[in-house]
């Protein structure tokens, strides 16, 4: 069963590592196959990863996009969980959950959870 997707005009996403961007008027598109894709919103540029959590999502985007460098995605993730559990290890939970994911090949969903990394990592620097 293909995946519908409704963009707005002028929306962009990554479909397979292409980046895409609709053009005036509002397009329904028909994914047939699986393969990478990010809508616009799920998608975070390098200069915004600018809070190890975000470095995290950031990786995991990698992971997701670009599978031909899996190994080198792989190794700056783990890196990052490590720096993150030492430093705020009521994380782990969360961060055993994302990892999950990742070795289980479902890079999306470890995409999805780690916003709850993101917004538990605002709450803390918010208490600071």
């Amino acid at each position: 069963m293909p995946l519908k997707l409704t963009l707005k005009p002028g929306e962009r996403m990554i479909i397979g590592g292409a980046v895409v961007t609709n053009g005036a008027g509002k397009t329904e598109l028909f994914v047939e196959n699986n393969v990478p894709l990010l809508r616009e919103k799920d998608i975070m540029g390098e200069k915004d990863a600018d809070t190890i959590a975000k470095q995290i999502y950031f990786t995991i985007q990698l992971m997701y996009i670009d599978p031909e460098n899996l190994v080198s995605h792989h190794n700056a993730y783990w890196h990052l969980v490590h720096q993150t559990v030492k430093a705020a290890p009521s994380t782990v939970g969360l961060v055993d959950q994302i990892s999950e994911k990742i070795v289980a090949n479902n890079h999306y969903q470890a995409l999805k959870l780690t916003r709850k990394l993101i917004a538990y990592e605002k709450e803390i620097m918010d208490r600071v």
